[in-house]
């Protein structure tokens, strides 16, 4: 290579794991081919994420079409940024930031920065001829506890469980491929444990892999899950987590909390959280109140001794983080790159995180693509946790198959997180 100047930045519209369109990008450094990245995206998704930009053809994809956002790309990004030295990431995102000129980056769309700003890293660590984990942090070496979603509802199924997410996490293994292991023979378990009750329906999935079943309210799902790890023989080795997605059941005029046909406020529903943590080994809750109650999350972080993962309190944006700091509310954040729009603000909330010691839990979107792009981000931030889904479906295998890899490289230099991955 001459020099690692970017000579062409290339966007397209693909679809993504539920065949709806997103944004993916091509770096060239030198006239080669040397990075692509596609852009995940959500829907179950907080008020004050980065902003997605869709066409609003309504005679296309229901209006869903990204044509906008990659013509942003292809002739407002591009241009702007041929030959820029493709190594520059923070100054190549600062300058899409300024581009944009919006505070949530509506004009552009987060979707087509991000997709080049994430391109433009995968691009960088080829040029130097790293794996892109490695480009990041010289020191990577944590291998994440996978946390396993083994129970949809909310709005990734169209069943009438409100809570989102029923999570097994291995925290037992030895290694992430042990790991793997031990999670599907438990999903196996507990595939029969449904069909008996339920029939073969059942185990239909929802968008990222878990099975989504008629079951209700919070007890049952526990119940299932504790029966398929005991079938399995893992007791010992698995402990259980939530994300409760609280928003999509909280209800605004009345300021309760809707859960199978029953009405909580927050205490009553702090409550049940409690009842649920004295019998099961949880974990870890993801947003268990609504996205706004910052005061109620520094009760929660307060009076139950686990980790409170903040996902659409914070969005991966370190104001809303620091508000969190500063009264205490959670202590561990939810790192989503396309909810603030470039990797070098995410890893500034990683980071931000960290100084102040909360934990970092890196997670997919349900809209994912084949790209396994935060395999490498999970080991570059030695976080320690992963939430991406149950590897039933192409777009959450190739996520695990990546750190199946990246635990290859490493060797004996690796560390299986375990126990420790809320503070690896």
């Amino acid at each position: 290579m001459s020099s690692f100047k970017i000579s062409k930045i290339y966007a397209r519209e693909i679809i993504d794991c539920r065949g709806w369109p997103t944004v993916q990008a091509d770096i060239w450094v030198d006239r080669r081919l040397m990075g692509r990245a596609d852009v995940a995206s959500g829907r179950s998704t907080g008020t004050h994420e980065a902003f997605v930009l869709h066409d609003g053809d309504q005679d296309r994809y229901c209006g869903l079409g990204v044509l906008k956002a990659v013509e942003n790309v292809n002739k407002v990004i591009g241009p702007q940024l041929e030959g820029w030295d493709v190594t520059e990431q923070r100054k190549i995102d600062m300058a899409m930031k300024e581009m944009d000129g919006t505070p949530n980056k509506s004009r552009l769309g987060a979707n087509a920065i991000l997709g080049v700003s994430l391109a433009i890293a995968r691009a960088a660590a080829n040029v130097c001829g790293l794996s892109l984990y490695r480009y990041i942090n010289p020191n990577a070496h944590v291998l994440p506890v996978p946390l396993m979603n083994c129970l949809n509802g909310g709005k990734l199924t169209a069943n009438e469980l409100e809570i989102q997410e029923f999570i097994i996490m291995p925290v037992g293994a030895k290694s992430y491929s042990q790991a793997l292991q031990m999670t599907t023979e438990i999903n196996e378990h507990l595939r029969q444990l449904v069909i008996e009750k339920y029939g073969i329906l059942a185990t239909n999935t929802g968008d990222e892999g878990g099975f989504a079943t008629p079951m209700r309210g919070i007890w049952e799902p526990f119940e299932f899950m504790s029966r398929a790890v005991e079938q399995a023989g893992y007791v010992d080795e698995i402990v259980y987590a939530m994300d409760l997605a609280a928003n999509s059941w909280f209800n605004k005029e009345k300021n309760v909390y809707e859960l199978d046909r029953q009405k909580y406020d927050r205490d009553a529903l702090i409550a049940l959280y409690k009842k649920v943590a004295e019998k099961y080994p949880l974990v870890s809750m993801e947003d268990p109140l609504h996205e706004e109650d910052f005061e109620g999350f520094a009760k929660l972080t307060r009076e139950l001794d686990m980790q409170i993962v903040g996902d659409d309190l914070f969005v991966t944006n370190v104001d809303r983080l620091s508000k969190g700091v500063k009264l205490g509310a959670a202590n561990a954040l939810l790192f989503k790159v396309n909810q603030i729009g470039t990797l070098s603000e995410a890893l500034d909330a990683a980071e931000f995180a960290y100084r102040h010691n909360y934990g970092v839990q890196v997670s997919e979107r349900s809209g994912e693509t084949e790209d396994p792009i935060i395999s490498d981000l999970v080991v570059a931030l030695n976080s320690g946790q992963i939430k991406t889904g149950m590897p039933v479906r192409g777009e959450r295998t190739s996520k695990h198959n990546r750190l199946l890899q990246i635990e290859e490289e490493l060797g004996a230099a690796g560390k299986y997180a375990g126990r420790n991955f809320a503070q690896p």
